[in-house]
């Protein structure tokens, strides 16, 4: 489990392709610490279990699928990526719970300043549907409030802080985000989906 709350922005090094899929090495520093083979990093929000460490970072595999699913098929050598540790269970919990376990991508649309924040719209398509104003959503692993959501899009806002301590300010339009929406959220969604799809009189055996 993570908190959404990006530790360090790391540099990706080398991908090497494997049978299952990519071994990805990635430059580090603050995240290494107290960590070792077979602990959990979230790289941009994804889950990524550690299987080789040097003084200098880490290396981590990504599974095909994974790699579908994700924006990792979109990274270069050089990508900048966010790193979070997992959070320990006498930690500080200061953002959403974060699993990890991305739903799909999204596409940063425009980004523009209020004040001294920066607002950013991202097309989340059918992914929509777990998004409410005021509600959580992580973006690349970052915790972050909605602030405006459309039939397909939401806006976040993000003050000067936030920005410099993460990678959002190095977004071209068009770019490829990792999301997880809130996990309440989703489970809220499929309750209600199966209330409506639900025959309780046949469940019940009778008439109601």
């Amino acid at each position: 489990m993570f908190t959404g709350l990006i530790e360090e922005v790391g540099t990706l090094k080398r991908k090497i392709p494997r049978p299952n899929g990519l071994a990805l090495e990635i430059e580090a520093h603050q995240v290494l610490e107290g960590t070792k083979i077979g602990d959990s990093i979230a790289v941009d929000g994804i889950c990524l279990t550690v299987t080789s460490m040097s003084p200098t970072g880490f290396t981590a595999d990504a599974v095909h699928d994974t790699i579908r699913s994700t924006a990792l098929g979109t990274y270069r050598v050089g990508s900048p990526l966010q790193l979070e540790r997992a959070m320990p269970a006498d930690g500080r919990f200061g953002g959403h719970f974060v699993s990890g376990h991305i739903d799909g991508t999204a596409r940063l649309i425009s980004r523009r300043p209020d004040g001294e924040a920066m607002v950013y719209t991202f097309d989340v398509g059918s992914w929509q549907k777990y998004c409410i104003p005021k509600g959580s959503i992580a973006i690349n692993g970052t915790s972050l409030t909605l602030q405006r959501v459309t039939p397909e899009t939401i806006s976040i806002s993000l003050i000067p802080h936030s920005r410099q301590v993460t990678t959002f300010d190095r977004l071209a339009s068009g770019a490829v985000v990792n999301i997880e929406c809130d996990m309440m959220a989703k489970h809220l969604y499929h309750f209600t989906q199966h209330e409506k799809q639900t025959d309780w009189a046949a469940f019940l055996g009778g008439d109601m």
